[in-house]
């Protein structure tokens, strides 16, 4: 099955949709994320077979932290190839492990690569990437792959998207979503004995605590999906008369809401995958169940700021903001990226979330939730 890269969904909205791993490839697949798991066969230690080899790694439009790596010159080390981007939620959770194996074990003849296959267009700026990097502490090689060059190479179809390749070349196994980080660092364990790396360092995963947006996901909570604000995926928008496509309308949102519906209040100009607001002020109301709520966002013109304001259920969120704004719901917009708004600290229920914006130009383009 091909999914064109306008309908590229992020790993756990994949597998929540139902496009079953283990039916597009045919191979064993330990997948698990936010959504529902397709572990089959799961063992305490992965099974580890070989799915081909290594295809090249040409058609990057640029290398950070690295020159351009190619298989021949990968010959005789273990290569954990992370395919991500980083407005991706589900990518930014997978990553304190991505990180803390590269760490663990650069010296004992592994190789993580980043794979930066963009869902948006604000993601194939290198200097977003080369920012996002820096934020997230990523030492390792990132090919940026703009053109999904060697995301159709590997027949790759989701974010995050893990493929590990033993020291001949041959990519022995992979991994779809989030979780599962244990059974990871055993195969990369396993491959690295196999090239002859003895005396490895203890395993790093069982002991890792993620804070902020990185934090797993409250899956036990979860009841609100994955919503793009675009009218190309947008779901459940109720904003009376719907989307006039790519042109100016003053929105409204109905007083009340059933659990995942939402909408737009202002005069906003919705294009394919974003909605820009014209003139504040303008907002967005969205009934959800989760414990966290993130909204991709952006600026507009570059070096601009945006202030907005967070309300749930009519109030500010106090102990229940996100990381990206304070206790009385006040936060600042400055680049494109995902930010969280809300982390709810006691019982988790259902709420009416609201971002008003101040200045006009915001552009918004999907919720998630964890």
């Amino acid at each position: 099955m091909t999914i064109p890269p306008s309908t590229y969904l992020g790993g756990a909205e994949w597998l929540r949709r139902g496009l079953g791993a283990a039916a597009l490839l045919g191979t064993l697949v330990i997948a698990s994320g936010t959504g529902t798991s397709l572990a089959m066969g799961a063992a305490a230690v992965p099974a580890v077979h070989s799915e081909g080899k290594m295809p090249p790694l040409t058609g990057a439009s640029r290398w950070l932290n690295s020159p351009a790596l190619t298989p021949g010159s990968l010959r005789g080390k273990v290569v954990l190839v992370d395919f991500w981007t980083y407005s991706c939620i589900n990518c930014l959770r997978a990553m304190p492990y991505v990180r803390a194996w590269h760490e663990r074990y650069k010296d004992h003849g592994l190789v993580v690569i980043g794979v930066h296959a963009p869902e948006f267009e604000f993601e194939k700026s290198a200097d977003n990437v080369r920012r996002a990097i820096a934020d997230l502490k990523i030492n390792y090689p990132v090919a940026l792959d703009n053109d999904y060059a060697i995301w159709e190479a590997f027949g790759n179809q989701v974010w995050p998207a893990h493929y590990f390749i033993d020291a001949e070349g041959r990519i022995r196994r992979h991994h779809y979503g989030e979780g599962e980080y244990d059974e990871s660092e055993q195969t990369l364990r396993q491959l690295l004995t196999e090239a002859g790396n003895l005396n490895l360092p203890a395993p790093v995963s069982k002991k890792l605590k993620a804070t902020g947006v990185e934090a797993a996901a409250d899956d036990a909570h979860q009841a609100s999906p994955e919503t793009y604000v675009g009218y190309q995926r947008a779901e459940n928008f109720v904003s009376p008369g719907g989307y006039l496509h790519d042109r100016p309308k003053l929105y409204a949102t109905p007083e009340q809401l059933r659990r995942n519906q939402w909408g737009l209040t202002g005069e906003w100009t919705a294009r394919k995958d974003v909605a820009v607001l014209g003139a504040a002020p303008g907002s967005i109301t969205f009934r959800f169940l989760a414990r966290d709520l993130h909204l991709v966002l952006g600026p507009g013109a570059k070096g601009k700021s945006i202030r907005y304001r967070v309300r749930i259920d009519g109030a500010p969120p106090a102990r229940d903001r996100g990381v990206d704004v304070d206790a009385q719901g006040n936060g600042v917009i400055r680049e494109q990226r995902l930010y969280q708004l809300i982390r709810q600290s006691g019982e988790v229920t259902e709420r009416t979330f609201t971002i008003e914006f101040l200045d006009g130009g915001v552009e918004a383009y999907s919720f998630t939730f964890g």
